[in-house]
C-alpha cells in the first residue's frame, strides 16, 4: 500500500524493526545504499524476529533506482527541516515516505531532488532533535495505514 524508504541507513536493528513494522501494515520497505550493514546482519534479523517472510522488502543501490522503480510515486522526505506536518498529507497508496540515515537526516541533495513532492516534519519536543528512524518510520506509516482506514486489518 505505502512505501517507506530508507536512504542510506545505518545501524541495523532499525532496519530490522522496520521489517518487522512493514508485515504488520502491508507496506513495502525500500532500502537505498549504501547500507551501512550486511543484509545477513545479525542484529537486523534478530530485531525482524520472523517476520522477514512476511515482509517486503527491496535493495537498491542508489536512489535513482528507487525512481525507476515508482516512476509516479509521490516522494515525502521526512526532515526536521520541513514546515508541513506529517499529519497534514493526504496520503495515496503507492507513495514513498522517505527516512535518511541515522546520524544525519536526509541531506540538502537529496531534499532538493527533483522527484521530492513535498517535505514533512514530526513533531517533538524543542529539546530533542531527532527520533528513532524506525520509531519515525512507523509512526508514518500508522497516519497514513490510518488515512485509509486501517485496509486489509
Amino acid at each position: 500500500m505505502f512505501r517507506i524508504a530508507f536512504h542510506q541507513p545505518r545501524i541495523a536493528s532499525n532496519t530490522g524493526n522496520a521489517i518487522r513494522m512493514v508485515a504488520a501494515t502491508g507496506a513495502e520497505l525500500h532500502l537505498v545504499g549504501p547500507l551501512g550493514f550486511d543484509m545477513s546482519d545479525a542484529k537486523l534479523r534478530r530485531a525482524g524476529l520472523d517476520y522477514h517472510d512476511l515482509a517486503s522488502v527491496t535493495v537498491h543501490d542508489r536512489l535513482a533506482d528507487l525512481w525507476a522503480a515508482a516512476p509516479s510515486a509521490r516522494v515525502f522526505a521526512f526532515t526536521v527541516r520541513a514546515r508541513t506536518r506529517y499529519t497534514d498529507v493526504a496520503y495515496r497508496a503507492g507513495d514513498i515516505l522517505l527516512f535518511g540515515p541515522e546520524p544525519t537526516g536526509l541531506d540538502a541533495d537529496v531534499l532538493a531532488d527533483a522527484r521530492i513532492t513535498d517535505q514533512v516534519w514530526l513533531p517533538m519536543l524543542p529539546a530533542c532533535r531527532s527520533l528513532n528512524l524506525a520509531n519515525a518510520a512507523a509512526i508514518a506509516a500508522y497516519e497514513a495505514w490510518r488515512q485509509h482506514g486501517f485496509a486489509g486489518a
